[in-house]
């Protein structure tokens, strides 16, 4: 079994207790991806179009900075990608985390929190800025038990 890394973007800590117990279950090493600029209240507010993250979702080339890129991808044989779902895929911060790696040859299993979505068409979107490795579509948690967690991580490893 190779070295695993949860890899996560949680805009409101939602996401990141997930991916908490995620790294815990898979004995991975966890890694924030954190934007330079901070998410407002105001900013996630999904039914404000002038809002940053629906201008940010309404055009998906715009890739939000991220506060560092030390993440040492290259160590990690499987990486496992969390983030909330917005506009039914992942928020275009993950497409810059995807960008500034070599995920060549690596295994990159996506989940996800959302209120009530789904992946949508999530792979297709990421694939291109990870284009030389294989991306599978995980699990959506709405609430997640420790123990379905648990049962998840065993499924993918």
């Amino acid at each position: 079994m190779g070295k695993k890394l949860v890899a996560y973007f949680s805009a409101s800590g939602t996401t990141r207790k997930i991916a908490e117990m995620i790294a815990q279950a898979a004995e991975a090493d966890l890694y924030e991806i954190t934007p330079k600029q901070p998410y407002s209240k105001a900013d996630l507010n999904w039914m404000d179009k002038k809002s940053r993250s629906s201008v940010e979702m309404s055009d998906k080339k715009f890739r939000p900075q991220i506060t560092d890129t030390d993440a040492q991808i290259d160590v990690y044989d499987e990486v496992i990608l969390g983030f909330p779902i917005w506009w039914y895929v992942a928020p275009t911060i993950i497409n810059s985390f995807l960008e500034s790696y070599d995920f060549s040859g690596k295994k990159i299993v996506l989940f996800a929190t959302s209120g009530g979505s789904g992946f949508g068409n999530t792979v297709s979107e990421l694939k291109p800025s990870a284009p030389d490795a294989v991306i599978v579509e995980g699990k959506v948690f709405n609430k997640a038990a420790k123990q379905e967690i648990a049962e998840w991580v065993k499924r993918i490893l």
